[in-house]
């Protein structure tokens, strides 16, 4: 089973940014996808931004789409979530997820199989 543990996380301005990571350990992560997803207090967790194996292609979600950046870095085993222009609306946890898949995109939450604990991210007004 991969272990994944997300950081980076904290309390930023609107307007800011964050950079979160997420570290994987206990399997090859380069034949993995990895998705990441946000959960607001109160509400469903919902789909951010997902990448292949390689890092060659990316999907975000509508939400986030030309304000986030999804990148990975196989050689460090960690998946990597850049956050402009955030808003309030942006605070929730968020969580990295991981599946074994070495050929496209993983979207539905219910195809990962593997989850970090998450990181909170709070955006102030």
């Amino acid at each position: 089973q991969l272990q994944l543990v997300e950081s980076g996380g904290g309390l930023v301005q609107a307007g800011g940014s964050l950079k979160l990571s997420c570290a994987a350990s206990g399997r090859t992560f380069s034949t993995y996808a990895v998705g990441w997803f946000r959960q607001a207090p109160g509400k469903e967790r919902v789909f951010v931004a997902a990448i292949n194996w390689s890092g060659g292609s990316t999907y975000y979600g509508g939400s986030v789409k030309g304000r986030v950046t999804i990148s990975r870095d196989n050689a460090k085993n960690t998946v990597y979530l850049r956050m402009d222009s955030l808003s309030p609306d942006d605070t929730a946890v968020y969580y990295c997820a991981a599946r074994e898949w070495p050929y496209g995109l993983v979207i539905g939450e219910d195809e990962y199989d593997d989850w970090g604990q998450g990181t909170q991210v709070t955006v102030s007004s």
